[in-house]
């Protein structure tokens, strides 16, 4: 295991061989386990689970880890051949091999552009670090991935014995302020599709999930023996379904107007999620979200605060998925 980009790099038993070991890390910490290994952190954009779930990880195994946040005062290009006259300061082909030489694995968060759908789809920033960084690589969110994320999702479903073939997971959009990014929704989609669940993406008209990652999941599910649809029925999706997993993504019709999206999505009031939602589901049907989380526009608080909710045990896996992550890669590198 060189780098953590992506859950495609891998063999779903290679998925559930990480799933373990964050569960048994979980179970009997290994507080010496890296011990002088230093984790470097970059984010291009602001984060609060995905810092402080990486830290304190690195810190229950032993290591330690240093923050960069270039921000509004010190911002990285990435484009190759453009004369740098603007707000960045550096560029990534030297930033990233210098930060990494201060580290022996580097973790890296940096959201879409949000205005061409196409750029956004081909990973810009990421691809531009291709092959820059000596040390391992992780994802710690891209403009259309956050594999961290998946990884402890599929981690909360095995802890609450969600079966993967025959299991159904409702991957549904939720209202929202803003246009949010692609990546969490893709992730989610991917991940139950690898596990072989059945895969039902609920969302208004305009709001599809674009082709190529609609292909993505589909493919993973022919792989794994499952099954994708994609409806805006509401009450057919949620049928006998086992998880509902919510999560708001702008408008793939009109990506990057951000007019546009606001106006087609004045009318979606009803797509809150509320306690009628799970009527038609199975009985023991749980709710997921990645938080952070709009009570009351996103979900209610009813459901939020309910027997139902997993939100704080999907957070909590979140450090310990990232620390058989980093465990692998540091302690079993080339495996």
């Amino acid at each position: 295991m060189n780098n953590f980009l992506d859950l495609a790099d891998f063999s779903p038993a290679g998925i559930r061989e990480l799933v373990a070991l964050a569960a048994r890390l979980e179970r009997k910490p290994e507080p010496m386990a890296l011990s002088g290994k230093v984790l470097g952190l970059l984010f291009l954009n602001p984060s609060l689970r995905t810092l402080a779930s990486f830290q304190s990880g690195m810190s229950r195994l032993g290591g330690s880890s240093f923050v960069i946040s270039p921000g509004s005062s010190w911002k990285l290009e990435y484009q190759p051949g453009v004369p740098m006259t603007g707000e960045a300061a550096e560029h990534v082909r030297e930033a990233i091999p210098v930060l990494a030489s201060y580290a022996d694995v580097l973790g890296v968060r940096s959201f879409a552009g949000g205005r061409d759908l196409e750029v956004d789809l081909g990973e810009p920033v990421f691809q531009a670090m291709h092959g820059l960084s000596p040390v391992p690589l992780i994802n710690m969110e891209s403009a259309v991935n956050h594999p961290c994320q998946a990884l402890a999702d599929w981690k909360t479903l095995d802890d609450l014995d969600i079966p993967d073939r025959g299991g159904r997971f409702v991957l549904s959009w939720a209202n929202h302020p803003r246009a949010l990014p692609l990546a969490v929704p893709a992730a989610a989609a991917h991940m139950a599709a690898m596990r072989g669940m059945d895969v039902t993406i609920l969302r208004p008209p305009g709001f599809e999930l674009p082709a190529p990652i609609m292909n993505r999941v589909t493919e993973a599910a022919a792989a794994a023996g499952g099954r994708v649809q994609e409806t805006d029925d509401r009450e057919a999706a949620m049928d006998g379904a086992h998880v509902l997993y919510a999560k708001s993504w702008g408008c793939t019709r009109d990506y990057g107007n951000p007019e546009a999206d606001a106006a087609l999505r004045s009318a979606l009031d009803g797509w809150t999620v509320d306690s009628p939602w799970f009527e038609p589901a199975d009985p023991a049907c749980v709710f997921m979200h990645c938080l952070p989380v709009r009570r009351e526009v996103v979900v209610t608080s009813e459901v939020l605060e309910g027997p139902r909710s997993r939100v704080v045990q999907q957070a909590r896996n979140r450090m310990y998925a990232q620390m058989a992550v980093l465990y692998r890669l540091l302690l079993d590198a080339g495996d």
